[in-house]
């Protein structure tokens, strides 16, 4: 668990395979304490901002899924709930080939919060075209939906083929902002903010 407040640093509280540091006033970093996600295992990461205070949360490498000797698919989820300002930006997620990462986040904001919530991910490492990647993102703000969204890669995806399919994607989600110079598409959402999606072999 990781809680921003006003006028202090950022209180961390980890156990298990995921650590954190304060990098700044306002920054976070997260980093493996060990090999880590390997299938079977299930990251849960719970973020708290309060009013008036903001964070900036990194990770100090990107994140290389593989699979484990019994189970071949790992988890992710995210629990953000959000009355200041959180920016979000991890270093990519590779997924190495024969293994499988079910992402999910929900993102509970207040509505005078602000989020940069952005998630990069690549199926294979060099020379490997075989994985699969979930991501889904459930967006609330002051209890009303603004977005609910999912985008499935790789191996047993709807759009996989032998050709052409995309293997990498970058999407980031903004709130309040309507619109910005994103990669890729960018939509504007009834209830605010925006979400910017782009797909490709390689990012």
């Amino acid at each position: 668990m990781i809680a921003a407040s006003v006028h202090r640093a950022p209180r961390i509280e980890c156990t298990g395979a995921v650590a954190a540091r304060r990098t700044g006033a306002h920054r976070v970093h997260l980093l493996s304490a060990a090999a880590t996600p390997i299938g079977g295992d299930t990251i849960t990461i719970r973020v708290i901002v309060e009013p008036g205070a903001r964070l900036e949360l990194r990770t100090v490498a990107a994140s290389v899924v593989l699979p484990g000797s019994v189970d071949a698919v790992s988890h992710t989820e995210w629990d953000l709930q959000v009355a200041g300002e959180l920016d979000l930006d991890p270093e990519p997620t590779v997924i190495a080939g024969g293994s499988s990462h079910l992402a999910v986040t929900r993102l509970r904001l207040d509505l005078a919060a602000g989020v940069r919530l952005r998630e990069r991910v690549q199926i294979g490492r060099t020379g490997e075209r075989h994985g699969y990647w979930s991501g889904t993102l459930h967006a609330d703000v002051a209890d009303l939906p603004l977005l609910r969204h999912r985008t499935d890669l790789g191996t047993g995806s709807i759009g996989a083929d032998a050709l052409g399919a995309p293997r990498a994607c970058v999407s980031e989600l903004r709130y309040p902002e309507p619109s910005f110079e994103g990669r890729g598409t960018v939509m504007s959402l009834a209830g605010g903010g925006c979400l910017s999606t782009w797909q490709g072999a390689a990012l």
